[in-house]
């Protein structure tokens, strides 16, 4: 039971950091796209 239980609880940990890394991706990519794209000035 208590080896189950570990196993759940890493991968759980895992899933949380790619999660996260995933969503920082996200973020940076979407603050490049910003930074990069020409001004809507009209």
């Amino acid at each position: 039971m208590f080896k189950k239980l570990l196993i759940l609880v890493g991968i759980v940990g895992v899933a949380a950091v790619v999660a996260k890394k995933v969503k920082a991706s996200n973020d940076e990519r979407a603050l490049w796209h910003e930074a990069t794209t020409a001004p809507d000035l009209r």
